[in-house]
């Protein structure tokens, strides 16, 4: 059968924004109705284009439609946004997208729609620029984000702001991670090459691989024997910072997938006794498969880290690794819809929840123990501030400052944050920790 690579592009689309689906969940089912990888690549791109500049998108629409769609017919609504995206960002021929595009009204079975749309689509191609230029006044419809972020953006990092939005509308690179019980990275580099497959060390992770091109990572050499793991350079930090020991009791609170997990665990030669705590069951899963494909051992619970009382056997821990429940909006250029799912409400939220798992997790740690704080946000109330109240809040804890290559610091505020494409990497947010000892 054949499939409208564009009708499932538009339908996924959809999905995202009509129903508050993930990106990830739509994307994956949308895109198991193909067999030809062009079609299917060419519908992944087609998605992710559009949400990712939607919001300019939606302006460009705003000035050529007459007077906004009903709701019910928000199809037709996101297929003009299908095509001006065709129009502006892919090399699609500009009489394709256009006749392409009107063509999908049949789908929609809605034949009153192809004048408009191909009305609309025209007219575009007629005023481009102007339009454009007119739109493109607004920092929030340039930069295609929501206007609560950009704002928020300018005012916590004024002289990178337009970096960061730029860097959230750039594909995300291809990070692997090597495990060194299994290869060095030279060996896996050598491996890869071999295999006329083209990659580079990373220059701010020591374990770091950054394919030149994505792929089906499960064809790489070395999957099966679990040689490397999928994990951005910036999440890689994390291992390294905590400096996981042989027989250390460490916990990894909100452990799901277990990226950090696998490589506390490969940092130490699966030597420390690591606890790992998730609050979602059908999270877990996953889990429990990257700890088998790598051959390593851990613990493991369901349970949520700000309740201890129902999981914590009393044994206190050397370390902590809390990876708190965050925004993801340093990972936008991952998932696009964040811009879309994301509210200021919800972060209101997600700070109340990351003062309630720290204070909770505090009293597990050890005296002279490390706790390491990390989000992959770029909003300073999940991260600076948030640690700037613990520590005014918690007399037996001291910040152990980063002293890095990557990342930036902001005076006279704990952690260290790693802005989105700096270096390639995510944008992310680590802060140090230590229990002073009463002696």
């Amino acid at each position: 059968m054949v499939v409208n690579s564009r009708y499932i592009a538009l339908k996924i689309c959809l999905t995202v924004i009509e129903q508050g689906r993930s990106l990830s969940q739509a994307l994956a089912e949308g895109l198991a109705q193909f067999d030809d990888r062009r079609e299917r690549a060419f519908a992944q791109n087609l998605v992710f284009g559009t949400l990712r500049w939607q919001e300019r998108l939606e302006a460009i629409r705003s000035h050529l439609l007459k007077k906004p769609l009903k709701a019910k017919d928000e199809d037709v609504n996101q297929l003009i946004l299908l095509g001006l995206y065709q129009i502006l960002y892919m090399d699609t021929p500009e009489h394709a997208a256009v006749s392409e595009t009107v063509n999908l009204t049949k789908s929609l079975k809605k034949p009153w729609a192809r004048g408009l749309i191909n009305g609309v689509l025209r007219s575009f191609l007629r005023e481009k620029d102007a339009i454009c230029a007119e739109v493109d006044k607004k920092p929030a419809y340039r930069f295609a984000h929501p206007q609560w972020f950009t704002k928020a953006m300018r005012k916590a990092y004024p002289e990178h702001w337009e970096q960061i939005l730029a860097a959230n509308n750039e594909p995300a690179p291809l990070t692997l991670r090597v495990n060194p019980r299994v290869q060095t990275r030279e060996a896996f580099l050598a491996s890869l090459a071999d295999n006329e497959i083209d990659a580079s060390a990373h220059p701010k992770a020591p374990f770091g691989v950054v394919l030149t091109q994505s792929q089906d990572v499960t064809h790489l050499p070395s999957y099966d024997d679990g040689g490397f793991s999928v994990q951005d350079a910036a999440a890689q930090q994390a291992g390294t910072l905590l400096a996981p020991q042989a027989g250390e009791h460490i916990l990894d609170a909100c452990a799901a997938p277990g990226g950090k997990t696998t490589h506390l665990l490969e940092l130490s030669d699966d030597q420390a006794n690591v606890f790992a705590l998730e609050k979602e069951p059908e999270r877990m899963e996953r889990l429990s498969e990257n700890l088998f494909r790598l051959d390593l051992h851990a613990d493991l619970d369901v349970g949520d880290a700000a309740q201890p009382d129902d999981w914590w056997n009393g044994a206190a821990f050397d370390k902590i690794l809390l990876d708190a429940p965050c925004s993801a909006t340093g990972i936008i250029r991952r998932h696009p819809d964040i811009k879309w799912h994301r509210t200021p409400e919800d972060i209101d939220a997600l700070v109340t929840t990351q003062a309630a798992i720290l204070k909770a997790l505090w009293p597990l740690l050890k005296p002279g123990g490390r706790l390491l704080y990390a989000t992959c946000s770029v909003l300073p109330d999940e991260n600076r501030n948030q640690m700037s109240a613990f520590l005014q809040a918690t007399d037996d804890a001291r910040e152990i400052p980063i002293e890095a290559d990557w990342g930036l610091t902001i005076e006279g505020a704990p952690g260290r944050q790693i802005l989105p494409g700096l270096d390639g990497m995510d944008g992310f947010y680590y802060c140090l920790i230590e229990k002073i000892s009463s002696e």
